[in-house]
């Protein structure tokens, strides 16, 4: 699964027990009706761990609606699982957390169930980037959690932070970059056409994907490790053996607030900003309840919530959250960010995938 992600959810096992302040929250009562169910497919790990602890009780308690979490297969499988169930008329989940690569590939056969932005009171304020939407408006998915993916550095190697993705390419950095191996979940396209063609629109033709492909591996003499295991590039970027390269802000914050010398940084050009949708099977009977569901996880308290304690980067807009600035800073920047063109990883995958192959990880 491209987004939230790839290999499945190794990065939040850093999440922990960090919303337990989520007892704390509250929304208006409703559907009080004992017979409220919800079935939530999430990734699993400690953020399924986390919000069966911490987020279903609550939202139990605040709207009377049970919560079943149901943990989601790695890679596009859940996706698979799902087509497969709506034929028979089932939803293994009624909700789950979808990357937009798969709500986008769900959208082909009307696997979601479209969201009545109505029902949810803080629509106006999401990030117009965390709709999902098919092609003739009906919203297909919205936003759930968000993180970036930046430049990240050894402070022991680099006694200045980069200012910009190009340092990726500069030849004093021959042998030294740890950098993802996909191109569906580098995003490295993007980055190369935000870098040097002007930004993510030169990708909307083969001939720009062509030149972008042809730039981004000028890079490859810099590359120690293209990775699949985030953990052993992490250790290798805390140990300095391979001081720079790409890597997510959140777990990187953490790392350096344990005292190990790395540094997340946004680059002049933006951040890499992915993130994972609300997307209601088409199976699913409880329309309303995944409304309210919704319209709970899209407060402001909650989004605020998640920022602090997990890391992630809030689907709102800045100004109707409760963050401070350096709360805010903590997990997001003010630079505009380079967003992922998903569309790409569903009508051009086998060729991207191929190209990539030849000319970059080769």
């Amino acid at each position: 699964m491209t987004g939230f992600r790839n290999r499945g959810i190794s990065r939040r096992t850093v999440l922990g027990t960090g919303l337990a302040a989520a007892g704390m929250l509250a929304m208006p009562s409703v559907l009080r009706a004992q017979d409220k169910s919800l079935k939530v497919g999430v990734y699993g790990g400690y953020f399924k761990d986390s919000f069966d602890k911490n987020i279903f009780p609550e939202f139990t308690k605040t709207t009377g609606i049970a919560v079943e979490s149901v943990a989601e297969p790695t890679g596009e499988a859940w996706l698979v699982q799902l087509e497969q169930a709506a034929k028979a008329g089932q939803a293994p989940a009624d909700l789950s957390m979808m990357s937009q690569t798969s709500t986008l590939k769900g959208q082909s056969t009307e696997l979601w169930t479209p969201i009545d932005p109505a029902k949810i009171k803080n629509y106006d304020s999401l990030l117009p980037h965390f709709i999902n939407k098919y092609p003739d408006g009906r919203v297909a998915g919205i936003g759930a959690v968000a993180w970036y993916i930046t430049l990240v550095t050894n402070t022991d190697v680099y006694k200045e932070a980069p200012t910009s993705w190009e340092a990726l390419w500069d030849p004093a950095n021959a042998d030294k970059l740890g950098l993802l191996a996909l191109a569906s979940n580098s995003f490295l396209l993007e980055v190369t056409a935000t870098t040097f063609m002007g930004g993510t629109k030169a990708l909307d033709t083969d001939e720009g994907l062509e030149k972008a492909f042809a730039k981004l591996a000028e890079v490859k003499p810099n590359v120690r490790l293209w990775y699949r295991d985030e953990a052993q590039f992490e250790q290798a970027l805390k140990s300095g053996e391979i001081p720079m390269g790409q890597y997510y802000h959140d777990v990187t914050g953490l790392a350096a607030a344990d005292g190990h010398p790395v540094r997340s940084t946004f680059p002049k050009e933006g951040g890499i900003q992915d993130s994972g949708n609300w997307a209601l099977s088409r199976a699913s009977t409880k329309v309303e309840e995944a409304h309210v569901f919704i319209d709970y996880m899209s407060q402001p308290a909650i989004q605020g919530l998640m920022s602090r304690k997990v890391g992630t980067a809030p689907t709102l807009k800045k100004e109707v959250l409760d963050l401070k600035p350096e709360e805010f800073a903590a997990v997001s920047s003010e630079i505009p960010p380079i967003i992922p063109r998903y569309d790409l990883y569903t009508t051009k995958a086998d060729w991207i995938n191929q190209k990539w192959t030849e000319l970059i990880v080769s």
